[in-house]
This record gives C-alpha cells, structure tokens and sequence, in this order.
C-alpha cells in the first residue's frame, strides 16, 4: 500500500471509531497489509484484498482471553 492510500485508512478509522490516537503504519518489507496502532500498542493489521479488480480492506483484529482479565 502507498502513503496516501495508509493515512485514508488511518483518517477513515479514526472518524469511524472517533480516537484520533489511531495511527496506521507501514510493515516492515511488506506492502501488501499495515499494522494499527492505539498510541504505542498494536491492535491489528489491515490486510489489501486486490483481487478480480475489486479492492477491498481486512482488518483483523486479535483479543486474548487475557485481555479481557480486567474488564468488568
């Protein structure tokens, strides 16, 4: 993916979830998905689907069982 195509996605997130802390940023030698950001913790990838023409975004995001621990 290239910059402007990441900060659409970053600005989308952020309207869409209203938290400017969103940050979106590149992987490290791949191009084809990004990481997600909340401040320093990463919360999530977005994957490119490119295919047959019809671009579309995955976000997939992990929640451990351990990470729901504190939540009332």
């Amino acid at each position: 993916m290239n910059q402007p195509e990441i900060l659409k996605l970053q600005k989308f997130l952020q309207v869409k979830f209203n938290n400017k802390n969103i940050d979106v940023r590149p992987r490290h030698k791949l191009n084809d998905s990004v990481e997600v950001f909340i401040g320093d913790e990463s919360v999530g990838l977005i994957h490119l689907d490119d295919e047959d023409g019809d671009k579309s975004y995955i976000f997939n995001m992990s929640i451990l069982d351990i990470d729901l621990e504190d939540i009332a």
